[in-house]
C-alpha cells in the first residue's frame, strides 16, 4: 500500500499532465508541490516538454527549480500565468482552501491571482467538510504590528500563535515578516472571516485562498481524485 509521500508525489506528478509546451508556469512550495516541480525537470531534461519557463512561490523552490535547469523568469516579462500548481493544507467541497503552513503563502497568493489555471495537489488527509477543521488560518503580519494583529484576530476567536522556525526563533517569510497562525475552528463563513483579517493595518497576507482553485487533485489510496469548479 502507498505511504503518504507516494500519495503526495502521485498527486503532483497527475497535475504536471495538465503543462503543455510553451506555457508558463507557476511552481508551488510545499511536500506536495516538490513533486510537481521534479516531474516538471525531469520532463524538460527529457524533451517531452520544451519552452517552460516558471515563476517560483518562494525561494526555496526557486532553488530546487535552478538545480533542476528549469528557466525561472519574473513578472516584469511574463505577467500572466497559464498554470500554477501547488498544495494546500485543507480543500473543502468548494474548491476552497488553506494554505501557508509551509511559509509561503504571500508570494503563493500573488502568483495564484494571476493565473489562468489554478491546481491543487494534496493527499486525501488534507479533505475537509468545513475549512479551519484541521488547520489555522496562516496570517502574514508585519513585525511592527504583531501585538495590535494577535490582539485583532483574538477578537474574531482565534486561539493566535506566533510560528517560530526549527531553532525556536520567530519564522520570518521571504518578505522578512512574522506569521501568526490562528486556530479559529471550523469557520462557518470564509468570505466574511477573510474580509475582516484584512482590515486590520499590519496583516499583509492571509492564508484563506477562496473561489481561487480551478482544480483539487487529491490523491488515496484508491486512486486519483481530480474534482473541478462547476
Amino acid at each position: 500500500m502507498a505511504d503518504m509521500t507516494e500519495l503526495k508525489r502521485q498527486a503532483g506528478e497527475k497535475a504536471v499532465e495538465f503543462i503543455q509546451s510553451g506555457m508558463v508556469v507557476g511552481l508551488g512550495t510545499g511536500s506536495t508541490a516538490v513533486h510537481a516541480v521534479r516531474a516538471v525537470g525531469r520532463l524538460l531534461q527529457a524533451g517531452q516538454l520544451q519552452n517552460i519557463v516558471a515563476i517560483p512561490t518562494s525561494e526555496v523552490t526557486a532553488a530546487e527549480a535552478h538545480s533542476l535547469q528549469i528557466p525561472l523568469v519574473t513578472f516584469d516579462t511574463h505577467p500572466v500565468i497559464d498554470i500554477t500548481i501547488d498544495g494546500a493544507d485543507e480543500a473543502d467541497p468548494n474548491l476552497d482552501v488553506i494554505k501557508g503552513l509551509g511559509g509561503a503563502l504571500l508570494r503563493e497568493k500573488i502568483v495564484a491571482a494571476v493565473s489562468k489555471r489554478f491546481v491543487i495537489v494534496a493527499d486525501y488527509s488534507k479533505r475537509v467538510t468545513q475549512l479551519g477543521t484541521q488547520a489555522p488560518v496562516p496570517v502574514e503580519v508585519i513585525p511592527f504590528a504583531e501585538r495590535p494583529v494577535r490582539d485583532y484576530l483574538q477578537s474574531l476567536g482565534a486561539r493566535v500563535e506566533k510560528r517560530l522556525d526549527g531553532d525556536k526563533r520567530p519564522y520570518r517569510t521571504d518578505e522578512n515578516n512574522i506569521i501568526l497562525d490562528s486556530y479559529f475552528g471550523p469557520i462557518a463563513d470564509p468570505h466574511q472571516l477573510a474580509a475582516a483579517i484584512r482590515q486590520q493595518p499590519g496583516v499583509v497576507e492571509h492564508g484563506l485562498f477562496l473561489n481561487m482553485a480551478t482544480d483539487v487533485i487529491l490523491a488515496t489510496f484508491d486512486g486519483i481524485e481530480h474534482i473541478t469548479r462547476p
